[in-house]
């Protein structure tokens, strides 16, 4: 990989404009509660149509990256996280604020969201291509092996409910089929509607369950988020608004623990950034001499938590880029991105096209530093976004959403997707469903499906030839493990009932 080529075409000025522009909009939108880095993404996806590829991938994980990191400021200032992977921060962030810290914790929160991040894209860079040359040997059923465990493993660990996490990659699975039949070319499911022949499309499904379903639960919320705003102080004093040296001894082990535990969590697919943070506060909490402290203003927490945070956005591209399996909702909407700029995701893309993927790395570098410069300057600016009315935000993310789902088929029939996928998923937070195994099962489906058809053709139609094919058998004895350890009663690491995990219980994995 040449990522001295991949340097010499981002460093200019127009694609690190576009980078910046996108670490804007991501800080911006993880500042603002309930939108989260798959909300813009999803909106973003359209806009960059004109765009040159680089420009537009560069804008697009410059989204992902500044969300992860801005999301730590409204659980810092108002005790409701951006998004649920923050809610950690806030357990020690808010009462650093309350304390009139905020600065301090603010300024705790973007470095280590930045080292997380930069440390977490070399282990990408480092990774992605020795695994792509090994998943070159990977055939049909070994594919159909490790799809069907990803599922099982999300559907496990994506909820509080095996069977409810089962269920949805199911549904998932099942809207994946819909469209022409890839051996027939019979149409199913269509209900003779010839927008759906090519099937549904990802971006307003999932601006329909993630954005627009979240701001109809927010909207029923205005007075509680508006009451949090009234009990934020600002101390005067200096010491509460620098990170002192002592303070850096102690975090920089958390940070780097961190950032190893959210870059295993973000490799295995289907983990997410919540389960990275959540882990790495518990070791952080479990490591420290004051455990009891933790909970009333412990810088560390905060170094902790978002470190993990921001390591999982990088890494959990790894098993995207080395075997075009998404390991997060965030991977799975940039599919749709990077196919649409000519980067198909796979062992494959390392070879037929080394110089956009060296592009790629170069561009998420950049973001990594440009989110430095820009949360550095900007803390204050965006701290004070944060504070406009839900009430005045509400419509003009409609707006967009509406704008982003029309502009995926230039058609009105995008809307009626979105909206179709709003009420599912609306009922799915009711319910207790896990919509983002939906959007992964969404995702893996037509995979899944094409991989199946060819298993039983190489095995001709008889099990017991999976004998010949150990790396089948092995994930097929995960499979079922998995399903045993989590029926057994093994839950996911949960949040405790804050506002956050009341707001939005899980948009993202």
């Amino acid at each position: 990989m040449d990522i001295i080529t991949g340097f010499a075409d981002v460093l200019t000025p127009k694609i690190l404009m576009w980078i910046a522009i996108g670490v804007t909009i991501g800080y911006l939108v993880g500042a603002l509660p309930g939108l989260g880095k798959a909300t813009g993404v999803a909106v973003s996806i359209p806009l960059t149509f004109y765009l040159h590829p680089v420009a537009a991938l560069g804008m697009l994980i410059g989204i992902a990256k500044g969300s992860a990191a801005g999301s730590a400021v409204s659980a810092i200032l108002i005790n409701t996280p951006g998004e649920p992977a923050s809610a950690p921060t806030a357990l020690d962030g808010y009462p650093l604020a309350r304390q009139g810290k905020a600065q301090k914790a603010l300024k705790m929160g973007l470095y280590a969201s930045v080292i997380g991040d930069f440390l977490s894209t070399l282990v990408l860079i480092f990774l992605a291509a020795p695994l792509a040359s090994y998943a070159l040997l990977i055939g049909p059923v070994e594919l159909c092996a490790i799809l069907l465990f990803s599922l099982t493993f999300i559907g496990g660990l994506s909820g509080r409910s095996l069977i409810k996490g089962l269920i949805a990659a199911a549904f998932g699975v099942f809207f994946a089929t819909v469209g022409i039949e890839p051996e027939t070319f019979v149409p199913r499911l269509t209900f003779g509607l010839l927008e759906l022949d090519d099937g549904i499309k990802l971006v307003p499904m999932a601006i329909g369950m993630l954005a627009v379903a979240e701001m109809i639960a927010q909207a029923g919320n205005l007075k509680a988020l508006d009451a949090e705003f009234e009990q934020i102080k600002d101390g005067t004093a200096h010491e509460d608004r620098v990170i002192l040296r002592s303070e850096w001894r102690r975090c920089i082990p958390v940070i780097l623990r961190g950032t190893f535990i959210g870059s295993v969590v973000g490799i295995l697919p289907g983990l997410g950034a919540s389960v990275g943070s959540f882990l790495s506060y518990a070791a952080t909490r479990k490591a420290s001499k004051t455990p009891e402290k933790f909970g009333t203003g412990m810088i560390e927490g905060i170094a902790a938590a978002e470190s993990a945070d921001n390591a999982v956005v990088p890494s959990s591209l790894v098993p995207l880029f080395a075997l075009g399996i998404p390991g997060s909702v965030i991977a799975a909407i940039l599919i749709a991105a990077f196919i649409l700029h000519g980067l198909t995701p796979g062992p494959l893309m390392f070879k037929q096209q080394p110089r956009l993927v060296a592009d790629v790395y170069a561009a998420m570098l950049c973001a990594s530093l440009i989110m430095l410069i820009i949360g550095s300057v900007g803390q204050r600016l965006f701290a004070m976004v944060i504070r406009v009315p839900l009430r005045l935000i509400i419509p003009g993310v409609l707006l967009l959403c509406s704008i982003g789902a029309y502009l995926e088929t230039s058609t009105v029939f995008s809307i009626w997707v979105m909206l179709f996928f709003t009420g599912l998923g609306l009922l799915s937070r009711k319910l207790d469903f896990s919509f983002v195994t939906f959007l992964i099962g969404f995702v893996i489906g037509p995979n899944l499906e094409l991989s199946f058809r060819q298993s039983i053709q190489i095995l001709n139609h008889d099990p017991a030839n999976l004998i010949h094919h150990p790396i089948a058998m092995a994930f097929g004895f995960l499979t079922l493990g998995t399903i045993w350890w989590v029926g057994r009663g093994h839950s996911p690491v949960v949040a405790a009932p804050t506002s956050a995990t009341r707001n939005s219980r899980e948009e993202e994995a």
